[in-house]
């Protein structure tokens, strides 16, 4: 089966759940959009935390469109509190792997996307600052009608 999730053109939403440094369980509602431009692939979205007053983070990565023959993606993504992300998906068999940092800032963490069936991934990473885990999450990903 051929990965959907980065390599089609799709909305996805879910819901799942982050866990903070101290261990407490957030509810979550995703959407993320997924758009293929010549000279770049977006994805972009946000997580919205259910807690206690709610937050929501929002996402846009650049992605270098893949070089025939290759099985990863160069990304970036830059936030005011994480700095410039740098990363890279790799496709190995029903996953795709985003390992990630930021030079400057520290941050740094990993995502595993596992494909279910073509309308469906699941998603669980971390990101880590000087050996801590800041947070960690776990979503189901369903791809919009």
């Amino acid at each position: 089966m051929s990965h959907t999730f980065l390599f089609q053109p799709a909305v996805w939403t879910g819901t799942g759940t982050l866990w903070c440094a101290d261990g407490e369980p957030l509810g979550t509602v995703n959407r993320t959009e997924i758009a293929h431009r010549p000279e770049c692939w977006l994805l972009s979205g946000t997580v919205k935390v259910l807690g206690a007053p709610p937050t929501e983070f929002v996402h846009a990565y650049w992605i270098e469109p893949p070089v025939p023959g290759t099985t990863s993606l160069k990304w970036s993504f830059e936030s005011a509190t994480l700095g410039k992300l740098e990363g890279r998906f790799a496709v190995i068999g029903p996953s795709i792997l985003s390992v990630f940092g930021c030079e400057s800032s520290g941050y740094h963490g990993v995502e595993h996307l596992g494909q279910r069936d073509a309308d469906h991934y699941r998603s669980a990473g971390l990101l880590m600052l000087k050996g801590q885990i800041i947070y960690s999450w776990e979503y189901v990903l369903k791809r919009a009608e």
